[in-house]
């Protein structure tokens, strides 16, 4: 367009327009046509999808299972349910598949005021809910962040050494792994660290391995407990030092346990010394070392961490040598009375009425323990809401329901998925006990308390534990306000 001045240029393009403008308009409106005709034929193409409605952050599943603080934020003027909208509920779902009753109770955390009781003072056995007990003991006796040590000590013997049993149970057969809660420490490090002593003293064996064990006391297996239970591997004779919970191996959940698990690890720990370079006479026998002559130790996991593992697995195992430490923490002897006596009186400073208890043991796998429904709540509501902040810790430990641990294959069909992910509870399982105590946050922000216990039921009636996981699922989905 040159020599055309601006004027002219659009007036040249006025024109040119003028011409196409028509062709343009009819090939843009069949394109519209076309494309009517398109979403018609297939609905939804163009449609914007609407955004899922919001949720609060209790009713989502958690990003990170183990955070404790899925309890929080919550709203402080979220409504507390009504009480006779929750039994008209729960009494719909809470009831057994046959022979025997259960009972039970839901409670505000906030204000403990009780939202549904069916015979929630009456004792019950209880079954592993009774971990719930052993968990508060523990933390309130020991505190959160404490850890039980492993020592290798020398001898009056200089070719003598020691393996000194600290309350760790979940010593590891190898490296120690900082990052695990069994296995944290490791006979494979302890035999390591205490080769380098034994060289840095000029002490070249052969080297005798004893084990001192002496820390509990009593009876190495609780009386209390069926010897059924015992040779299914349910639990073992308990000693102040074990491998893998008092296993074999930590993936094998079942069958035979080591009957002397002091001497069985005693036994690996001389392996791996062997292992390290030093010569080692064969066998091993209990004696006792010098406290001020320490050739090596290994800390455990944290007990906190330890009450985490003992609650989402149910290791009962872990829960007696838990309730030995708590029985030395509180002045009583480590020994399987001491141990209940111990957890009765953490469980009083804390505010739970104990009188009416009768505990004899600490894992539940005694058919003698009785410990109401109400009892329990009180406790998860101590977990939750008391004033005790070392209690919070447990609170990572309560299987959530449908996810982890105990709870993993539960809350998976349509009669209780309202609860998958939301509900966090200890089981309890006995031949004819079930027992589901824990917390939920309700629909509007609430959150709950409750404990549910069956007795005298049908041995493997699918049904109860249905019953249990449906009447949780209830507190969790509803707002209950009538």
């Amino acid at each position: 367009m040159k020599g055309v001045k601006n004027g002219d240029a659009r007036s040249g393009l006025s024109a040119a327009w003028g011409r196409l403008k028509w062709p343009v308009l009819l090939a843009a409106v069949l394109l519209c046509l076309g494309a009517v005709v398109v979403v018609g034929m297939v609905p939804g193409l163009l449609s914007v999808p609407k955004p899922s409605p919001s949720s609060p952050a209790w009713q989502q599943e958690p990003d990170r299972l183990s955070d404790a603080s899925a309890v929080l934020p919550l709203d402080a003027d979220a409504p507390i349910p009504v009480p006779a909208e929750v039994t008209r509920l729960l009494d719909a779902t809470l009831k057994p598949a046959g022979a025997g009753n259960i009972t039970g109770v839901v409670m505000d955390a906030s204000t403990g005021q009780v939202l549904f009781d069916r015979d929630a003072n009456a004792n019950r056995i209880p079954a592993s809910n009774m971990k719930l007990l052993t968990a508060a003991a523990a933390l309130k006796a020991l505190g959160p962040e404490s850890r039980f040590t492993t020592r290798v000590l020398a001898s009056d013997n200089p070719s003598t050494v020691v393996l000194t049993g600290g309350g760790d149970v979940l010593l590891g057969a190898g490296v120690s792994d900082p990052g695990a809660v069994m296995g944290r420490a490791g006979l494979a490090s302890l035999a390591a660290d205490t080769a380098a002593s034994l060289t840095e003293a000029g002490i070249k064996g052969p080297i005798t391995v004893q084990v001192d064990d002496s820390l509990f006391a009593g009876a190495p297996l609780n009386p209390a407990w069926s010897l059924d239970d015992v040779a299914a591997g349910e639990t073992a004779p308990l000693f102040s030092l074990a491998l893998n919970s008092g296993r074999y191996a930590p993936d094998v959940l079942t069958g035979p346990r080591p009957q002397e698990s002091a001497v069985t690890t005693a036994q690996a720990f001389a392996e791996q010394l062997a292992a390290a370079g030093v010569t080692v006479s064969p066998g091993v026998e209990r004696g006792k070392g010098l406290p001020a002559k320490v050739l090596a130790a290994a800390g455990s996991a944290t007990v906190s961490d330890q009450v985490d593992l003992m609650l989402e697995s149910s290791d009962n195992f872990l829960a007696e040598a838990l309730g030995r430490m708590t029985a030395l923490a509180s002045g009583q002897k480590a020994t399987y009375d001491g141990a209940t006596a111990a957890v009765r009186q953490r469980l009083g400073e804390l505010g739970i009425a104990t009188d009416s208890m009768q505990l004899a043991d600490v894992s539940g796998l005694a058919l003698e323990n009785q410990v109401s429904a109400r009892q329990f709540a009180d406790v998860v509501r101590a977990i939750t809401s008391g004033p005790d902040l070392a209690l919070r810790t447990a609170l990572d430990g309560f299987p959530v329901a449908g996810l982890t641990g105990t709870l993993d294959d539960r809350y998976v069909d349509a009669s209780t998925a309202e609860g998958a992910g939301l509900v966090r509870a200890k089981t309890g399982t006995l031949n004819t006990v079930i027992a589901l105590s824990g917390y939920v946050v309700d629909a509007d922000g609430r959150l709950l308390v409750f404990s549910f216990i069956g007795n005298g039921l049908d041995p493997g009636a699918a049904g109860n534990k249905a019953a249990m996981d449906r009447s949780a699922s209830v507190l969790a989905s509803c707002g209950c306000r009538g």
